[in-house]
């Protein structure tokens, strides 16, 4: 066992961004069917939904099959404008639109693109409308954007994301534990990425394998206390 306060450290590789990798469902119909398509309005479409939903995923595999990048809004200034600008590409993808840190810098990229005729996918958290936006004008732009939310993940995307996760980091999880978590853990991919990151942590901190005791210990907080049900 680890000595009391050792700190866990838990390495793993990145999330893969490949497309097999990607789990297609109900909830994600919408969007893959508009990003197997051409001539969107404008040339322009934003992908909507939660946290761990699969848009980033789905973001990155449309990127690498039009051949570009992907930029993040949340690291994207002027200095990255002025490189596109030297040569504006025939397709790009922003990801986090809705924690753009330089609005002018995204203003000024946008008004790039349609110059130049630029195809651009782009995802984020919330729709436009309830983005708060400074520059009237990006708010605008934006706002006229066709949006193609993601739903919420249905138990068998709930449960293949949860194995996956746990595959990824080498965890041995009962089949009761894992039927216990999708019951009782919100509905949604953020907290399933949450629940194994913290019932990993807690497994390395404490050299012991899982137990639901350990797993309702971790979990607090997170779990839906209206449906958790005793475990015993």
């Amino acid at each position: 066992m680890n000595p009391a306060g050792q700190l866990a450290l838990a390495l793993r590789p990145p999330a893969s961004m490949a497309a097999r990798d990607f789990v297609p469902a109900p909830s994600n119909a919408q969007a893959r069917r508009w990003l197997n398509q051409t001539g969107w309005p404008d040339r322009r479409l934003m992908l909507c939904g939660d946290d761990s939903c699969g848009k980033s995923h789905l973001l990155h595999v449309w990127a690498l099959r039009r051949g570009t990048s992907v930029i993040d809004a949340v690291s994207f200034d002027r200095a990255d404008l002025v490189k596109l600008v030297e040569t504006p590409p025939a397709a790009l993808a922003i990801d986090h639109i809705d924690r753009v840190t330089s609005e002018r810098a995204l203003l000024h990229l946008l008004n790039l693109a349609r110059e130049h005729r630029t195809t651009l996918l782009m995802a984020s958290r919330v729709s436009p409308m309830r983005m708060p936006m400074i520059l009237p004008d990006l708010a605008s732009r934006l706002r006229a954007i066709t949006l193609v939310p993601i739903a919420s993940p249905e138990d068998s995307l709930r449960f293949t994301l949860l194995l996956r996760l746990i595959a990824e980091r080498q965890m041995i999880v009962s089949k009761p534990i894992l039927d216990w978590l999708l019951k009782n853990l919100p509905r949604t991919g953020d907290a399933i990425v949450a629940a194994v990151d913290r019932l990993d942590r807690a497994g390395l901190a404490h050299g012991r394998p899982l137990t639901r005791s350990l797993a309702r210990e971790v979990l607090s907080g997170l779990l839906d206390e209206e449906d958790e049900k005793p475990l015993w």
